[in-house]
């Protein structure tokens, strides 16, 4: 009996240590670390809700970039940041990456963070040259399978997501796709539409959407689970072959060991901040769209990207530049 009450004693405290993280949280400034440039997709994602955050947690957000090493160097600093709240990450898919190209990193992706929510998701589309004779994703994967050498593809560069992407969608659709690895997205484009590669896998960037509409790429789908805002009326990849999704995901990480009530307040204030439509309205030109998760739903997209991505590097034996 006494050991009973020692323990409901524990329970009771814990509870009230839990209650008043949340109540006390946020103390200061709150600092928003991005992987990557000022003016970058990260970047001005983060810049269009850090006033709504900063409101709702009664605290300024400050974001701080700390671009290089693929992400590694923003990824160490708030992994050995005081698990708190007041430093979080904000990475895309590339925190996953990385360490499955380079053991060199410095950090764990799976423990040594803390999933808060993902917030935003941008699609993969594939487009193809115009010369390409399909108007459809399954005549062109007759077509493709038919050609002689296969096909050639664009990404941004070695390792790149779209590279890791096209790869898998080969692997699943059984083609044979040759890498042409290039400098940039806008590289990229200018490839497919000069007939240099044959084909693309990326995100939708306005000169690319704009290519589409003059007539020289054909967009024959998008690789989001669900038809996507971003490129109406384009079918998904996955009614085609099943089971493909390749998004870009952007979110917000907190240093394993955060307490839950900070992981749970930030992910309630972030879930209504993105709720704004007038916020959706101003992504969905980058090619972004709101998609607020839970932490254990962001968590089970992180395992489940590390399985899947190592995958498709050993299999492919893909090494970073």
């Amino acid at each position: 009996m006494k050991a009973i009450k020692i323990l409901a004693a524990v329970a009771a405290l814990s509870a009230g240590v839990a209650a008043f993280a949340q109540d006390a949280y946020p103390t200061r400034p709150i600092t928003i670390v991005v992987p990557y440039p000022a003016g970058g997709t990260s970047d001005n994602q983060v810049r269009m809700f850090q006033d709504g955050l900063a409101k709702l947690l009664g605290q300024p957000v400050i974001v701080d970039n700390k671009p290089g090493a693929s992400g590694a160097i923003a990824a160490q600093f708030v992994a050995r940041a005081p698990a708190d709240g007041h430093t979080l990450l904000y990475p895309n898919n590339g925190v996953i990456i990385a360490p499955l190209l380079n053991d060199k990193t410095g950090y764990d992706a799976l423990k040594d963070f803390k999933p808060v929510a993902q917030v935003t998701s941008v699609p993969m589309v594939l487009v193809t040259n115009k010369a390409v004779p399909a108007t459809n994703l399954a005549d062109f994967l007759k077509y493709a399978k038919q050609a002689p050498i296969g096909l050639q593809y664009a990404s941004a560069g070695t390792a790149s997501y779209g590279h890791l992407a096209t790869a898998r969608l080969g692997a699943m659709t059984g083609l044979k796709l040759d890498h042409i690895p290039y400098r940039g997205e806008a590289a990229t484009t200018m490839a497919a539409r000069t007939g240099e590669v044959q084909m693309l896998l990326t995100t939708p960037s306005s000169v690319m959407l704009g290519q589409v509409q003059q007539g020289n790429l054909k967009m024959l789908g998008v690789a989001s689970a669900e038809p996507s805002p971003v490129v109406p009326g384009v079918p998904t990849i996955n009614s085609v072959v099943p089971d493909f999704v390749a998004e870009v995901w952007f979110g917000l990480l907190a240093p394993a060991g955060t307490p839950d009530a900070v992981i749970d307040k930030v992910n309630a204030a972030i879930r209504q901040v993105m709720s704004s439509e007038e916020l959706a309205k101003r992504l969905l030109p980058t090619g972004a769209v709101p998609r607020v998760s839970s932490p254990a739903e962001l968590a089970s997209v992180m395992q489940r990207e590390h399985a899947s991505w190592r995958e498709v590097i050993t299999k492919h034996n893909i090494k970073a530049d």
